[in-house]
């Protein structure tokens, strides 16, 4: 089944309803009273509706494996939930949930016992619910539809600004504008109490330690110290650029013929890699000191996952696949193998236990103001890159739809500057693996 952007947005916000019933149920049972479980103050848990999306999106071209739809529901969702974990532990310095007392956790933020209920949510949800779900909202007048979403969409915004806002204490600096700072006052005093019932881990004490730090990391000398932004920024670019180098070698060695393996059409900077050892960093960083075989199956697993999700994403975004696997065993759906995802394992271990660590000592040696600096810059760089890299694309896939371009006339301005400095014979040189799909 395939979703629109509509049917997304009404799987987010029902989802997020009912995570909000069930958390309000649950508190209700174990804490004899009603308490708003949401981070926002509407009736929403939008976790839930995120985790919805995600289904609907990577995982509807799996129904007809009953087994991996259960493990890709397993894995998108611990992947969210402990990313998320993380960030709110990240803000207020204590976690908001813990599984710490049930076997089988991992840092506290996931547990197999609920990462076997996702998978079966995610075997139900896409399987039966969402067709059936969508099948009714797609009666609604779509004009409607429009102003509900819309509605809905800016309510959440707003809700979401002032919850943020209470929690960075920010609300308090309004006290110069008279009779309007009252107001405000009283609406971040309000939520600051929901929050503190719903969530007891959020404390002013717990905000207090989140600011001395950060006033200690500014005061820092040290550029990109432990596993921060910046040093996060500069793996992805070594990674990008690494990465793009071993592949090419790889398929020289292989095949015999040198073939560009770059993601953008600037420079020699593989996306894909660059992404995973941030992310793999991030994810991983707490446990680089875990035993070899704990960090292999973590990579495996992740590594897999990632790589599934970047094929389905090019796919659904840019009408083109970079990568099959179809020729190889063991293969789902020609996106990810075994053989690579044992490969992601492997590749996991050395960057932590080798790479990663003289690698963090040589970053941090740069000057602060200098890695700033250039960082920044490269940032922005890499954002254009990005931006005229995609468009390139779309407009190839364009000239080789189907239908009749065009004349002349109907080409824009822009259209007609990517045909003239990324036409097939240049894209076909940068993405020679591409193949165009429906």
């Amino acid at each position: 089944m395939t979703y629109s952007f509509s049917d997304l947005i009404w799987l987010f916000f029902v989802y997020s309803f009912a995570g909000w019933c069930i958390e309000v149920c649950y508190a209700a049972v174990h804490r004899r009273q009603f308490v708003n479980r949401g981070f926002v103050s509407s009736p929403l848990c939008p976790i839930y509706g995120f985790g919805a999306v995600l289904f609907a999106l990577f995982l509807p071209e799996l129904v007809s494996s009953p087994f991996f739809l259960f493990l890709g529901g397993m894995l998108l969702a611990s992947v969210l939930e402990y990313g998320t974990g993380m960030l709110m532990e990240k803000i207020f310095r204590k976690k908001l949930w813990d599984y710490s007392g049930i076997r089988y956790n991992i840092g506290g933020y996931v547990c197999l016992r609920y990462a076997l209920l996702w998978g079966l949510l995610a075997v139900l949800t896409v399987d039966f619910v969402n067709p059936a779900l969508c099948g009714l909202l797609d009666m609604i007048p779509p004009s409607i539809t429009a102003i509900l979403q819309w509605t809905a969409l800016i309510l959440l915004a707003l809700d979401f600004l002032a919850e943020a806002l209470t929690v960075r204490g920010m609300l308090a600096s309004a006290k110069r504008l008279s009779p309007l700072s009252q107001r405000l006052q009283r609406i971040s005093g309000f939520l600051e109490k929901r929050l503190t019932k719903s969530f007891p881990a959020i404390t002013r004490e717990n905000l207090e330690i989140r600011k001395r730090e950060q006033s200690a990391r500014k005061k820092s000398t040290v550029f990109a110290e432990g596993c921060s932004f910046y040093k996060l920024t500069a793996l992805f670019f070594i990674g990008a650029f690494l990465g793009d180098i071993t592949e090419t070698v790889f398929c020289f060695l292989t095949t015999g013929v040198l073939m560009s393996r770059s993601s953008v059409v600037y420079g020699p900077f593989s996306i894909v890699w660059g992404l995973g050892c941030s992310l793999l960093t991030l994810f991983l960083y707490r446990y680089r000191d875990k035993s070899d075989r704990h960090i292999f199956l973590a990579g495996t697993l992740l590594g897999g996952a990632y790589e599934y999700i970047c094929s389905v994403f090019t796919e659904a975004v840019f009408g083109t696949v970079f990568w099959d696997y179809s020729g190889f065993a063991f293969n789902l759906g020609g996106r990810i193998n075994l053989l690579y995802c044992l490969f992601w394992g492997i590749a996991a271990v050395i960057w932590l236990k080798i790479i990663y660590p003289p690698l963090s000592r040589l970053i941090e040696k740069i000057p602060k103001a200098t890695g700033t600096v250039l960082f920044n810059c490269l940032l922005v760089f890499m954002v254009v890159n990005m931006a005229v890299s995609s468009l390139a694309l779309a407009r190839y896939t364009a000239r080789h739809a189907a239908e009749a371009p065009g004349t002349e006339s109907e080409i824009s301005a822009w259209d007609d500057f990517l045909d003239r400095h990324f036409d097939d014979e240049r894209m076909e040189r940068i993405y020679p693996n591409a193949k165009l799909v429906d």
